[in-house]
């Protein structure tokens, strides 16, 4: 691992010389790419000067108590020391750790999130539109900035379906782990009875696939126009605004109108469809690469129920990991930092255990 973090912290240091130099300046593009990669090696680079920093302390410690004649309060000292510098570098060494784990290459990715009501009619959708504002609220917290791109909503206010971009650092990183199925429990406006209902809604989150990345050959489109029209027949369009395109291929359908431009509905259903066929392209690398692999957090199946929300007894459980924390209002209100760190931290140690496993 050592040999591994020298050869990081040389790379390191060569593109901080390269970054100075007025070629790669005037070069924008390969600019970006350096300081892309110079600001994902800072935190392991940091984590390595502290782990040699702490063993450096530990080294003087143990020469200064190789010293018979040392008097005995600057022997305890010390010891003290060598104490406090093993430690620290136990736990730099835990952390270094985590630090050159594999990384997902989508993690610094925008996303687009698709929500979509399941079983439970009208509830189900009431609690789609709540997960939607749940994430536009965690966004707006994480400083992302969302953008609706298709939206069917229901005459009591619920989504049938929504589907919103999610631009900032970072946010596939955070917001992969929400794809599955999500439960609700709770009492329905509509319920005379006080009965508790049980709704399903499912989420999708697809990372953003460059143009680059993946080449859509235009004779594999079908491109239909038509009228667009809101919830109860509202905000009628009297022009064909509204794009549906078919990618033959696949048969996946996109349907965009919510913008009054034709080329603007085009180029966002672009987007949607792109970035599912770039999210259907990872899965199956991924299923041939880690067709063994048991660990269920993040893999972006949307059969798997991941969370239920029972409002009843104010808590959200997340099934994956088996947590359950009593503050439903705070989490809808787009309180999601604790649930997605401990996704975080639970990926990373099965991960780890992973690795350990095939050393």
């Amino acid at each position: 691992m050592f040999d591994k973090l020298k050869a990081v912290e040389a790379r390191y240091e060569e593109i901080n010389t390269q970054l100075a130099e007025p070629d790669a300046i005037a070069d924008q593009q390969r600019y970006r790419s350096l300081m892309k990669e110079y600001k994902n090696l800072t935190p392991v680079v940091e984590k390595f000067r502290q782990y040699t920093a702490a063993k450096n302390s530990a080294a003087e410690a143990a020469e200064l108590l190789a010293d018979s004649g040392l008097d005995a309060e600057l022997r305890q000292l010390a010891e003290e020391e060598q104490q406090t510098a093993r430690e620290e570098m136990e736990q730099y060494a835990e952390e270094l750790k985590v630090l050159l784990l594999p990384k997902d290459p989508n993690d610094d990715r925008s996303v687009i999130v698709e929500i979509r009501g399941g079983a439970g009619g009208d509830e189900a959708a009431l609690f789609a539109a709540s997960l939607y504002r749940m994430y536009t609220m965690y966004a707006e917290a994480m400083r992302w900035k969302t953008e609706i791109i298709s939206l069917n909503e229901t005459e009591l206010g619920g989504f049938k379906e929504v589907s919103f971009s999610v631009d900032g650092e970072g946010a596939y990183s955070r917001l992969k782990y929400e794809s599955g199925v999500h439960r609700v429990q709770r009492v329905p406006e509509t319920e005379t009875q006080g009965r508790i209902h049980t709704s399903t809604v499912t989420v999708a989150v697809l990372p953003e696939a460059e143009d680059v990345e993946l080449v859509i050959d235009p004779k594999d489109l079908q491109i239909d126009t038509y009228r667009a029209s809101g919830a109860g027949g509202q905000h009628v369009n009297k022009t064909e605004s509204a794009i549906r395109i078919t990618h033959l291929p696949t048969g996946m359908v996109v349907e965009c109108q919510d913008e009054r431009s034709q080329h603007k509905n085009r180029d966002k259903a672009m987007k949607v469809l792109r970035a599912r066929l770039y999210e259907q392209a990872q899965r199956e690398q991924n299923e041939k690469i880690a067709s063994q692999r048991k660990l269920q957090v993040g893999t972006g199946d949307r059969s798997e129920r991941i969370r239920t929300y029972n409002f009843p007894q104010g808590r959200v459980t997340d099934h994956r990991i088996g947590l359950t924390l009593y503050k439903i209002e705070a989490i809808m209100n787009g309180a999601l930092t604790e649930l997605v760190e401990s996704l975080i931290t639970f990926d990373q140690a099965e991960r780890l255990k992973e690795q350990s496993g095939q050393v």
